[in-house]
């Protein structure tokens, strides 16, 4: 039977142990009552299981009768016989309904104890024996038993539970490697830099503060100048006086001053609320600086923080990632949600407005209008050329046009835009006026002299030289156009605009995330820290746990099989004889532990001797075909490894046993964090040092137990989960029920073995009719892809067993009436 159904750790539901059998003051046993008095059970019912020696039944009435001093109880006494024995005395207390008691003659070893007890223990089948023990003379049976074992190899059972382990634990992942994606809405707020909706019409620099009037000359600065340059670039800016009322280089200087002073009033803002978190007096700071903050968003709130993180937190695990990776997206959350303070975003001001900007804005650039001034000296002369093609009027006419040009040129110089008009502001240029002149002269002169050549008439020197004159103002004024929006863009005063807007977009994240959001994100990033912490601590603990030491030290119970051992395994082998040498001898009280998993002193195997010709199916193990995709390894009836009424069938494990493993054990360990998030949301820094070790440690032992009581076919103890919706029995061992189906089909008692010597068979009714039987199958047997298919010819008084792995037939044979005998309690005297 498991370990844990001592009366120290009783298994959920099932009977209390107690072993009462051999002689004070070697054995205590008013202890081992008081424990089994102590041990929680559920229900009203209160279910013993009393292991005893026959001879001492009356002896031990008052030990019977304190069993019910907290109430009615229910009591199976198992009464081991010597061989010599020949009646049975046993007290008032002992009798139907409520107590009843089997029979073992000529039991002397307890290795075939083991399996019977965890039989009966079961709550389903305890409560079927005792209800046909009421129906039996004198309330006192031998049982006649044939059990079917469904179970794993060791092998099987450590790398299930290795695999179990590391899915839940999983590999180190870097923090860094992690990614942040698929956070609730109310933590995504707070990794970004957008601003919550309902803040999108807040006025965060007001223009009654100090920064919002810096930031609207700014504005008006620009505008000046903007509009400035769209009226000096026309016609206007170069033939009229328009261009000398709009002072560009001034408005520049104006919108470099109060950028500098804008960005000087936003930098001490950051510094002076530069921490982490925003106090009334950063309050007070910031107002007199011209930033106003709003209340909290309706968005978010400290108070929501913890229950999204931890429905992120259980959504992460829900899919099955590892405690470890778990732990690294929530550090990884944790660092981007922590607040660096509002003094950390000067690099990225100076990044946006340096001291750079402003000197670039600051700084004079010359005009340059016309060209190449060889490019510029050979159109002059070529447009002069023209006009002076008109016969006479051309040595006026082509000169005349290189003037004009020059004249225009010197025009621009005039009229440039870098030039305030007082004159304080130049930035110089140069626009070509002489070398147009010189053009103009020498292509005029020439012109003049072919036109007399030519002798053209006077409409086409006319039109040649009204052609020119237009050419030169048009040339004229695209040079004046070109000339100033060069100017205008090396000089980049619009770039100013985007400057604005990156300052403000960045006091508006600052405002939000480092000043409003700074109390919720601290919040956010210590309650995430401390998860991510407790659950690298949980992972810790899952890999450090060494089952076979912890069940050695504690129970002495080794790992794999708890009532035997699968065939040549040499390490269980050691390990028994390892206990041996430390055992302490019969002074010792007796514990469930000290049973000796060896098969080969067995009393009741040695029964098996005197039917091995017979040629019934009771002498040979019922063969089933294996579950698809695993082996089956079977341990007949008669070897040595198990009693002769005892068959194990080993598989290696079915495909949902892993994935099981892992979702029972990652369901425990959300009921563990569960208990923790009331204290994240109070203190956080506390809360990462809550000793969770013990109880992910009893998660894991429990687990295991139910690895080796019945494969994990039963939900964990205080889960919600229909245990139908667990996987079957065959998808858990890769062992098929149908043997077990034919066990139960076939209604034959020659293949149950009574658990007595030949010589005691005369003491037993010879009345068929009088014998009660209890079938017992795990409900997880019945569960699956087979569905009820092969137990259609099952009896319908089968018991369905809520855990376990064992399923068969116990018999229930009465006793002759005279060999029973009930002592009054007047005769028993005392214990």
């Amino acid at each position: 039977m498991s370990p844990r159904a001592t009366p120290d750790h009783p298994l959920p539901g099932h009977a209390v142990c107690l072993d009462l059998r051999g002689e004070a003051p070697a054995h205590d046993h008013d202890a081992a009552v008081r424990a089994a008095l102590a041990a929680p059970q559920r229900g009203p019912d209160r279910r013993f299981l009393v292991l005893d020696d026959a001879s001492r039944l009356v002896e031990h009435q008052l030990l019977y009768e304190r069993l019910s001093s907290y109430g009615p109880a229910q009591v199976v006494c198992l009464a081991v016989g010597a061989p010599g024995e020949r009646n049975l005395r046993r007290s008032l207390t002992l009798r139907p309904p409520a107590a009843g008691v089997l029979w073992l003659l000529d039991a002397s070893h307890d290795t075939a104890l083991r399996p019977l007890v965890d039989v009966l223990a079961t709550p389903e089948v305890f409560d079927a024996a005792l209800r046909a023990l009421g129906d039996v003379v004198h309330g006192v049976a031998v049982p006649s038993v044939r059990v079917l074992e469904h179970d794993l190899t060791d092998e099987a059972r450590a790398r299930s539970w290795r695999q179990a382990v590391e899915g839940l634990s999983g590999p180190d992942v870097p923090d860094r490697a992690a990614p942040t994606e698929g956070v609730p809405p109310e933590l995504a707020l707070l990794l970004d830099e957008s601003v919550p909706r309902s803040l999108a019409g807040h006025d965060w620099l007001p223009a009654h503060g100090r920064a919002g009037a810096q930031l609207r000359a700014c504005e008006e600065a620009l505008d000046d100048a903007v509009e400035g340059h769209d009226r000096v670039r026309g016609p206007a800016g170069l033939l009229t006086r328009v261009g000398r009322s709009y002072d560009l280089p001034g408005d520049i200087e104006r919108l470099a001053e109060a950028l500098a002073r804008f960005r000087t009033t936003v930098a001490d803002a950051f510094a002076a609320a530069g921490g982490s978190r925003l106090t009334a007096e950063h309050r007070g700071q910031l107002r007199e600086r011209g930033i106003e903050l709003p209340e909290m968003p309706r968005e978010i709130s400290r108070a929501g923080i913890v229950p999204a993180l931890r429905d992120h937190t259980h959504e992460l695990i829900d899919r099955r990632l590892p405690l470890r990776s778990v732990a690294a997206r929530l550090a990884a959350l944790s660092a981007r949600s922590a607040p660096a303070g509002s003094a950390a975003r000067l690099a990225r001001l100076d990044e946006i407005c340096g001291v750079e900007e402003t000197r670039r804005l600051s700084a004079r650039y010359p005009f340059l209008a016309g060209g190449s001034r060889a490019v510029a000296a050979g159109v002059t002369a070529a447009l002069a050329f023209v006009a002076g093609l008109w016969p006479v009027l051309g040595w006026a006419l082509g000169p005349a046009v290189g003037v004009l040009a020059a004249a225009l040129a010197r025009l621009m110089l005039r009229h440039r835009p870098n030039r305030s008009p007082d004159g304080r502001l130049d930035g110089g240029g140069s626009t070509g006026a002489a070398p147009r002149l010189f053009g103009g002269l020498l292509g005029g002169a020439a012109g003049a002299g072919t036109g007399q050549l030519l002798g053209l008439p006077v409409w086409a020197g006319a039109l040649t030289a009204a052609l020119a004159l237009a050419a030169v103002v048009l040339l004229a004024l695209r040079d004046w156009t070109r000339a100033v929006d060069d100017w205008w863009s090396r000089a980049d005063p619009e770039d100013a605009r985007r400057v604005l807007r990156e300052i403000h977009e960045l006091v508006v994240t600052t405002a939000v995330h480092d000043w409003l959001f700074a109390e919720v994100r601290h919040h956010c990033s210590d309650g995430a820290g401390t998860v991510a912490r407790l659950l690298r601590s949980l992972a810790a603990t899952a890999d450090a746990y060494d089952d076979e030491n912890e069940r050695a030290d504690e129970y002495g119970v080794p790992n794999g099989s708890v009532y035997g051992d699968a065939p040549g395994d040499p390490y269980r082998t050691e390990k028994r004889k390892e206990r041996a040498d430390t055992s302490t001898g019969g002074g010792a009280a007796w514990s469930w532990q000290d049973w000796a998993d060896s098969a080969g002193d067995d009393a009741w195997s040695d029964r098996g001797s005197d039917r091995r010709d017979d040629p019934s199916p009771a002498s040979a193990p019922v063969a089933s075909p294996p579950a698809s995709g695993a082996s089956t390894h079977v341990a007949p009836a008669h070897a040595g490894s198990s009693p002769s009424w005892l068959e194990r069938r080993y598989g290696d494990g079915g495909p949902a046993l892993v994935d099981t493993l892992v979702g029972d054990l990652v369901h425990g360990t959300v009921r563990i964090l569960d208990a923790c998030w009331a204290g994240i949301e109070r203190d956080p820094a506390n809360a990462g040092r809550l000793p969770l070790d013990e109880r992910l440690t009893e998660l894991l032992h429990e687990t295991r137990t139910r690895l080796e009581r019945d494969v994990a076919a039963s939900p964990p103890s205080g889960a919600e989960e229909d245990p139908g919706e667990r996987p079957d029995a065959a998808r858990l061992t890769g062992v098929a029920p149908d043997a077990i189906a034919r066990l139960l089909a076939a209604d034959d008692p020659e293949r149950t073995v009574p658990l007595c010597g030949p010589e005691h068979l005369r003491l037993l009714s010879h009345d068929p009719s009088a014998v009660r039987q209890v079938r017992f199958v795990p409900e997880a047997m019945r569960r699956g892809v087979t569905g009820d298919d092969i137990w259609r010819g099952t009896a319908e008084d089968v018991v369905w067993t809520g855990a376990g792995r064992h399923a068969g037939v116990l018999r229930l044979v009465p006793l002759r009436a005279d060999v029973v005998r009930t002592v009054r309690e007047e005769e028993a005297g005392a214990p």
